[in-house]
């Protein structure tokens, strides 16, 4: 059973967008979000570098949806304003995404929507901060930590928000999470268990200590560039050097074709397949086979051929070693078709989201499929390879019509997934 699911809303907040209309904006004029990571109360972290979400205020995102009424708006205070700040992401482009679907019009039974959330560890600053207090009075700890340190309370905040009662769950993947979440939302679908499945990217919300340990085991970038931040992330460019962390959360509505057709709801693009796969491998370092693999079966089960995918949203995370060995898979599986497909990473300019890359990046895709145009590549001045067309420096026009879009995690995961018109 390989029938598709149809993508009827999208939510998003990022260091370049608090909402899908900006974040198309930023894609469309090349805005990068990274710069200096500031926090005078942490260490000094090396390299320093991150696409941080600026002056986020969840108040003045709930204000925008005053149409829904003061009830709905009170109920969602009162579950989020005290919740960590990945929690009040996940609802909020949960929010958007709802009403971009018109599912607070017109719903489904309650038990008839699923929720999955990818991600996992996803609440490491959070802990960190109240380790602080906790030292010093234990006594004093919030009395919801139990509940906001797992990973879960995602899911039970937004089913709560939404009257949700059907499927729900986490899916940790690495950084290939927000993918993965989308396969599994697609196989809900898929197999009649939901008529509406709402798939979170949660935000990966790091503390110091990551950023360190990232650091440490040789997987951050940004030390050549501590006085240019906006040139650390440098996807498929002969000087990249590492990944640069990103913040951000998205959601995208996935929906059966019986359920689109009966709300009359409005569609954004086709989600045809998805696919994950294991290296075998605990390790970090990236497989070939393995990601040739994943994209070889997502085509293969969306009934595509090569010669048919007109741009390829990459993992790209402007490490050395990922990017040759994403490039060389794509070569293998695209061979004699390279010329006519649109190569480009979001992570250019909104970083490396981690458990959200997938889903963000997803969107990203999905914009630039029904807008007709590529984003640009930033930092790409000397690329690694002459036979793949790599997005340039600017946006510029393109009619696609099926994009491919890869996600590689630690652990050797791989995820591909394969939207259309």
């Amino acid at each position: 059973m390989n029938n598709p699911a149809v993508v009827t809303g999208m939510g998003v907040i990022s260091s370049i967008g608090s909402n899908v209309a900006e974040f198309t904006a930023s894609l469309r004029s090349g805005r990068s979000g990274i710069d200096y990571l500031t926090n005078e109360t942490d260490p000094a972290i090396n390299p320093g570098i991150a696409a941080s979400i600026k002056d986020f205020s969840a108040d003045s995102l709930i204000r925008q949806y005053n149409f829904l009424g003061e009830d709905f708006l009170r109920a969602l205070r009162i579950c989020i304003m005290r919740a960590p700040r990945g929690i009040q992401l996940s609802a909020l482009s949960a929010l958007e995404a709802w009403c971009h679907a018109g599912l607070h019009n017109n719903r489904p039974a309650p038990h008839r929507i699923a929720l999955i959330v990818g991600g996992s560890n996803l609440s490491k600053d959070y802990s960190y901060r109240l380790h602080r207090k906790f030292t010093d009075n234990p006594a004093y700890l919030n009395p919801r930590y139990p509940l906001h340190y797992m990973d879960t309370d995602h899911v039970g905040t937004v089913s709560h928000i939404f009257g949700i009662q059907g499927e729900g769950f986490t899916v940790g993947g690495a950084s290939a999470s927000g993918a993965v979440a989308l396969v599994k939302g697609l196989q809900t679908i898929r197999h009649s268990e939901a008529d509406v499945c709402l798939v979170i990217g949660a935000m990966a919300d790091l503390s110091p200590m990551e950023l360190q340990g990232f650091h440490n085991i040789g997987a951050m970038g940004g030390r050549r560039f501590k006085d240019s931040p906006a040139e650390a992330c440098r996807p498929f460019d002969r000087d990249h050097e590492g990944f640069i962390y990103g913040q951000a959360c998205g959601c995208i509505v996935l929906e059966s074709e019986s359920s689109f057709e009966r709300r009359g709801a409005r569609a954004l693009a086709t989600l045809q397949a998805g696919v994950v796969t294991l290296d075998g491998n605990h390790l970090s370092d990236p497989s070939e086979d393995g990601e040739v693999r994943s994209m070889t079966l997502t085509l293969k089960q969306a009934g595509v051929e090569a010669s048919d995918v007109g741009y390829i949203n990459t993992h790209g995370t402007s490490s050395p070693l990922g990017d040759h060995t994403e490039v060389n898979a794509i070569k293998r599986v695209f061979d004699g078709h390279l010329e006519n497909i649109w190569i480009n990473s979001t992570k250019s300019l909104a970083g490396h989201c981690l458990t959200a890359a997938g889903m963000v990046e997803s969107i990203a895709a999905i914009i630039q499929l029904r807008e007709s145009f590529i984003h640009p590549n930033l930092n790409l001045d000397s690329p690694i390879d002459n036979q793949c067309r790599f997005a340039g420096k600017t946006s510029c026009a393109a009619a696609i019509e099926t994009v491919l879009k890869n996600s590689f995690g630690f652990g050797g995961i791989n995820a591909s997934l394969l939207f259309s018109k």
